[in-house]
């Protein structure tokens, strides 16, 4: 087993563990996100009761409950912003794992001897060569949409 051979595979299973360790990384947020959302929507239930329910409270007071209801509002859409990025980054992470099965699999195909290669290899080859183009112009538009996300945002 050639030394490039094993170098590759080493490097092959440590991106993997990278994937691995983002994508339990961003569920983990996912979560917790989750668990935010759900304390907001309580707080802001809170509030609207407050709100509506105060005829004879005083109007600074009613003044900074709505302050706060919008706070929470706001802080809700920013989070709702970081779920969608990261639903983003799960898609680009599914769509890089997908692309270094590919790269595998065509390595496999193209090491093998021209001599040995079966008129069925040539078309499997092919295959993968075009599902690879596929996965890379996908997490292109993923990049290109994050990209587009941020200037709109600045």
């Amino acid at each position: 087993y050639p030394t490039w051979k094993r170098t590759l595979a080493r490097r092959a299973r440590e991106s993997q563990m990278k994937r691995f360790c983002r994508a339990q990384a961003i569920q983990r947020r996912l979560e917790e996100i989750e668990v935010t959302f759900r304390e907001l929507e309580q707080q802001g239930i809170k509030l609207e009761k407050l709100l509506r329910d105060a005829n004879e409270s005083p109007a600074d007071q009613q003044t900074q409950w709505t302050n706060q209801l919008l706070y929470l509002v706001q802080k809700k859409n920013n989070l709702m912003t970081e779920e969608s990025d990261l639903m983003i980054a799960v898609q680009e992470l599914k769509l890089e794992e997908q692309q270094c099965q590919l790269d595998e699999k065509l390595r496999s195909y193209m090491n093998k001897e021209d001599t040995l290669k079966t008129s069925e290899d040539e078309k499997a080859e092919q295959e993968i060569l075009k599902q690879l183009v596929e996965v890379v112009n996908k997490r292109n538009v993923l990049i290109q949409l994050q990209e587009e996300k941020r200037l709109s945002e600045l």
